[in-house]
């Protein structure tokens, strides 16, 4: 490509975002790392108060990617001590600890064929949910529409509902987010929304999404693009599932993030964001976003007036372990655990097919942790919803799961339920879905019953 477009995030900011204030310690603390510089600055506790000597890390002996021994080292114990510690336990960069955003940094080049050329940047935050919400929070204004995949995670559409902005439902269906539907919204617009801007972005789940389980081909992906460019408006990249793809070799679609330059000739369009959540850890509370840089300095100037920084403590712990796996190390790592769910998987639409084999359909994923059903529970009506039910008589019968207008971001009525293959194991399976049938099969004498009597 002869030339390719950087997009100018300026206009693409909120309101709210410029009224955000620099700290005037933090503003400086970059500046500590200057040679020759003596530092007065921080009001950084002293180290040796603290009284934590060291902290050990035991890896679990099964677990891939790990690197080859070296001479006297143990590969299965990580030791945070001595500096390493110390950054561990103080304050830190607001971004993110150095050592661990240039891994990061290096790692997206790695995984998305995107050259370090200043149009993007890594910042890490406190799980990608928190990333997400400081992302929207920079971007919408009063009377803005934010375009949303439906159904659609739903810790999403509980901050959303605080912010300054109408939310526009894009369906998706067995294979994500309908392009179709989406350049129908934005094709008539102007007679739907008279007088009223374009949506400023898209958010999408594109890989195994929560709820449905459903990703997006690259073809549908490259059709979004085009649309985004068309019509001018940010993809929100929400790809924490990313990493658990365990369909066929080799048909995994490239990220928005790999594909916008290639597609659009521009860059700086796309938002990613990434979670260890999924693969490592979620308690460790680790996520990065990948974005042009006056987002991610947008969403760092929250950070420093509200929480600082992302713990330290987690940060350290996963460059230690990702520093000694190496991108290759970690993304084999990933294959371990997304075969772990494809297992989980298998197992749980085996049950399922047993007890609920014309009652409930449902798309199989190819990445992961959910299915998303549609029980039958009306013989003659297969959009029937399913909230009243699964809220009370599931309950009853003992047996929990979310029904469908959860994920409905204007709460319409859904004959669908989502389902959590990840911890169940298969006794328990088998029982839930047995009270699951019964369930169905219940209300659906009941329904016939009531159609008799009238």
């Amino acid at each position: 490509m002869s030339s390719i477009a950087t997009i100018d995030i300026a206009p693409f900011l909120s309101q709210k975002s410029k009224l955000w204030k620099n700290d005037g310690i933090r503003s400086l603390m970059a500046l500590e790392s200057t040679p020759g510089i003596i530092s007065l600055l921080a009001g950084r506790p002293n180290s040796s108060t603290f009284p934590f000597e060291s902290i050990t890390l035991k890896l679990k002996p099964t677990l891939a990617g790990l690197p080859p021994a070296t001479a006297g080292a143990d590969p299965f114990t990580l030791t945070i001590e001595g500096e390493d510690l110390n950054e561990a336990l103080q304050y830190g960069m607001t971004p993110g600890a150095p050592r661990l955003l240039d891994w990061l940094t290096n790692f997206q080049t790695h995984v998305h064929k995107r050259v370090q050329d200043g149009s993007w940047k890594v910042n890490v935050g406190s799980g990608s949910q928190e990333l997400i919400y400081r992302t929207c929070d920079s971007l919408m204004n009063d009377d803005d529409f934010l375009l949303i995949e439906t159904p659609v995670y739903p810790g999403t559409l509980g901050f959303l509902a605080a912010l300054p902005c109408t939310l526009i439902e894009v369906n998706a269906d067995a294979q994500g987010l309908n392009p179709t539907h989406l350049e129908t919204i934005l094709s008539t617009w102007d007679t739907t929304h008279p007088g009223k801007r374009y949506p400023k972005a898209l958010y999408t789940i594109p890989s195994g999404s929560n709820p449905t389980g459903a990703s997006i081909p690259e073809a549908r992906k490259i059709e979004v693009l085009k649309l985004a460019k068309k019509y001018n408006f940010l993809v929100l990249e929400d790809d924490a599932y990313a990493f658990l793809y365990y369909g066929p070799e080799g048909q995994q679609a490239r990220s928005y993030f790999a594909l916008e330059v290639e597609v659009n000739a521009e860059k700086g369009r796309v938002v990613r964001f990434d979670s260890f959540s999924k693969v490592v850890s979620s308690g460790m509370r680790l996520g990065y976003i990948t974005a042009a840089p006056g987002i991610c300095n947008a969403v760092a100037l929250i950070t420093t007036n509200t929480s600082l920084h992302t713990p330290s403590v987690t940060q350290v712990m996963a460059y230690k372990l990702l520093a000694g796996w190496g991108p290759e190390g970690f993304l084999a790592h990933c294959a371990g655990v997304a075969a772990f769910y494809r297992s989980r998987r298998d197992m749980f639409e085996r049950v399922a097919h047993k007890h609920l084999s014309g009652l409930a359909e449902w798309a199989t994923p190819v990445a992961g942790m959910f299915l998303y059903i549609r029980l039958r529970v009306q013989a003659n009506n297969p959009d029937a919803d399913t909230a009243e039910l699964m809220r009370t008589k599931a309950v009853a019968k003992g047996v929990l799961a979310v029904p469908g207008t959860a994920f409905m971001p204007l709460r319409g009525p859904t004959p669908f339920v989502r389902i959590s293959f990840s911890i169940i194991e298969e006794a328990e399976a088998e029982e839930a879905c047995r009270r699951l049938r019964e369930v169905i099969l219940e209300t659906r004498a009941e329904a016939e019953a009531a159609m008799r009597t009238t």
